[in-house]
This record gives structure tokens, C-alpha cells and sequence, in this order.
């Protein structure tokens, strides 16, 4: 499944508007297109951002429920009222599963921790089986998707290379310098109440 994680930066104070607005209106339309919302969180060490996780069978897929949801009635219709609540939406990493997202990877209302670990290659199937030996508790892991963003309207990361992973825990684990991490980000992601129950 190729996977978007989402990063939005929002107006101060508008993240609530944002979650309800989004749980409301936007939830089964995006299903119902063929794509999956797979989890909303809050951001526990941002108070100004909401970050959400979608799914796709395929980019074929992906194409086709994007092209649906943005052009349809209910984007027409809603849309200008989310993006009033953003200054920025274009933070996403197109991803595709290695093991493969919950479906909703929020059901039990844990929160989780996502980490994101870059370099300047992709990572290789080395990487992936010296990750396998860790004691991650990894609920979920997702490595780049290399296909070209053919809905350019809603941009993503690209030149990257990216390793993200997600656990019911806050621990670190350090990379061998071998590998050539570049950088690390932390996730401390708390589900919206509706992300939970869906």
C-alpha cells in the first residue's frame, strides 16, 4: 500500500476547528473514493499541527480518488474552510509499507510515536534486516515510494529518502553510523477521539 504522512501547520489555535471540521466532512467522501484514512493525531510538542496518515492500493489509485475528492462537491464545498485553518500543507513523505499500517492504526486510542530517519540514499534491503533485529515494538513500518506524484496540485517531499517507523512507545534507537542517517525526526502523535473510533 503507498502510504502519505501528513504534516500540516495551522494558524495558532485553529487545530481544533481543523479536527472537527475533518472528522465531519471529509472521512467517508475520501473512502468512498477509494482511499483510506488510515489515523488523526494531534501532535503532542506542537500545539499548531495535525498530522493524519491515507492510504492507497496503488498510485493508479491514488490518482483517481484524489482527482474524485478534490474536484468533487464536497471539497467545493468544505475546503476552503480547512485550508483557512493552514499556513502550511505541503510537508508529506510518499510512502510505501514494509509492514504494513493497522487498519486504523489509532483503533485502540494508544498514542504513538512515529520516527523518521533520513539519508542521502534510499535504504537498501541491509538496512531493513539489521532494523528486523531490533526490539522496536514497531507497529507499522514504511520506507520512500519512488513514483513520480502524478497530482502535483497536492505536493510532496521529493529528493528524499526516508525510513519511518511507528511504535506504542516514546524509546530511541541508535542507528549504526554505517548506515549513514542524516537526520531524525520524532512524532509524538495523540489520535483525534473520532480517529479512534472509526
Amino acid at each position: 500500500m503507498i502510504v502519505e504522512l501528513r504534516q500540516y501547520t495551522l494558524h495558532p489555535g485553529r487545530r481544533d476547528d481543523l479536527i472537527a471540521l475533518f472528522d465531519r466532512e471529509f472521512v467517508e467522501p475520501q473512502e468512498e473514493s477509494g482511499m483510506a484514512v488510515l489515523g488523526r493525531f494531534r501532535d503532542r510538542d506542537r500545539p499548531d499541527r495535525f498530522v493524519w496518515l491515507r492510504g492507497f492500493p496503488d498510485m493508479a489509485v491514488r490518482l483517481r480518488g484524489l482527482r474524485e475528492f478534490y474536484g468533487g462537491p464536497v471539497w467545493k464545498e468544505h475546503g476552503p474552510a480547512a485550508n483557512d485553518t493552514m499556513l502550511d500543507s505541503d510537508d508529506v513523505l510518499l510512502l510505501r509499507e514494509i509492514v504494513p499500517v493497522p487498519r486504523p492504526v489509532d483503533r485502540d486510542g494508544s498514542d504513538l510515536t512515529a520516527t523518521i530517519w533520513l539519508r542521502d540514499r534510499p535504504f537498501d534491503d541491509a538496512f531493513t534486516e539489521w532494523f528486523a533485529d531490533q526490539d522496536t515494538g514497531a507497529v507499522a513500518v514504511l520506507s520512500t515510494e519512488y513514483a513520480v506524484n502524478d497530482f502535483p496540485a497536492l505536493p510532496v517531499r521529493e529528493g528524499e529518502h526516508a525510513f519511518v517507523w511507528f511504535a506504542r512507545h516514546d524509546d530511541a534507537i541508535e542507528v549504526p553510523a554505517r548506515f549513514g542517517v542524516t537526520a531524525t525526526g520524532r512524532l509524538r502523535l495523540e489520535p483525534t477521539t473520532r480517529s479512534a473510533q472509526h
